[in-house]
């Protein structure tokens, strides 16, 4: 009697919450710091990547939504003694993959000083992380990015990202700081130079969206579209800027003020399948 009441008790205990969230760095691949929810993945590059490239973008992974799929694809490109090890893994389609170029860019939604409408990028790629706060269905993690010239600025920041489940977007704070008065901060999208492309009519509102084939089709073709967007409250303008190579949201801010904005994404393979969808979620979100 007293083993199966406590079996009952189990049977009738709290369900465990399915975990829909995921943050590491990673490196065992390049230093990379990986992050998904079950409906997008990306990741930003570390320092064993310096030079190949150095560089701020967010990278873009399409999935589809559902399970959790990073740590898998890492395994299958990394570790060779894995059934199905292939370097290229994550480049081919599994339900999902890498096949958005960032190169030397914003990607799909970091921020960087701009000096004259050009972006002056980090010397270097995050150098350490911290993880804030993990369950599963929210994780906070931090970046940290060592001081560079911006001008006569000396410019470090911190990039606090916050992953939430069932949600395209993930919400930034990133902190600058600096010894000078003030600087101006855009968040935004690299425009790739790709046939198709259809951008939203985001100029004096709080957002800039586009709507793109995929930009990295090195390893197999793609006939999907991307989405990506970046959302700021309360920025000073949209605009596009670096010659045409980027658009985004401005913020003039003081040394410490944090900047907070969203930046996300989608897959036409998924629910989102039309630039219309895409927008409307973007400009409402």
């Amino acid at each position: 009697m007293v083993l199966a009441a406590a079996l009952a008790l189990v049977a009738c205990g709290p369900k465990q919450e399915e975990t829909k969230v995921m943050a590491r760095a990673v490196p065992e691949r390049a230093d990379d710091f990986v992050f998904e929810n079950n409906f997008i993945a990306g990741r930003f590059y570390g320092k064993a990547l310096e030079g190949n490239p150095t560089s701020p973008g967010v990278d873009i992974w399409v999935k589809l939504p559902g399970a959790l799929v990073a740590n898998d694809w890492y395994v299958n490109a990394t570790d060779k003694s894995a059934p199905d090890y292939d370097s290229n893994y994550y480049h081919k389609d599994h339900g999902g993959k890498d096949c958005y170029k960032v190169a030397v860019s914003l990607g799909g939604g970091a921020s960087v000083p701009v000096v004259d409408g050009s972006p002056v990028y980090p010397a270097t790629n995050y150098r350490s992380w911290e993880i804030l706060e993990e369950g599963p269905s929210k994780v906070v993690f931090v970046l940290h990015y060592p001081a560079w010239k911006v001008g006569e600025a000396n410019v470090s920041l911190d990039k606090t990202v916050t992953v939430e489940a069932d949600s395209y977007f993930c919400k930034v704070e990133d902190v600058y700081s600096f010894d000078a008065d003030s600087i101006t901060v855009a968040a935004g999208i690299f425009r790739h130079d790709q046939a198709g492309t259809i951008e939203a009519e985001a100029f004096g509102s709080d957002y800039y969206a586009i709507w793109e084939h995929a930009s990295d089709q090195s390893v197999e073709p793609e006939d999907g579209m991307i989405g990506v967007a970046v959302i700021m409250p309360d920025t000073d303008c949209v605009t596009i800027f670096d010659e045409g190579r980027h658009g985004g949201c401005f913020k003039t801010v003081a040394s410490g003020q944090p900047i907070e904005y969203w930046f996300g994404s989608c897959w036409s393979k998924g629910e989102i399948t039309g630039s219309a969808e895409w927008f409307t979620l973007a400009s409402s979100y």
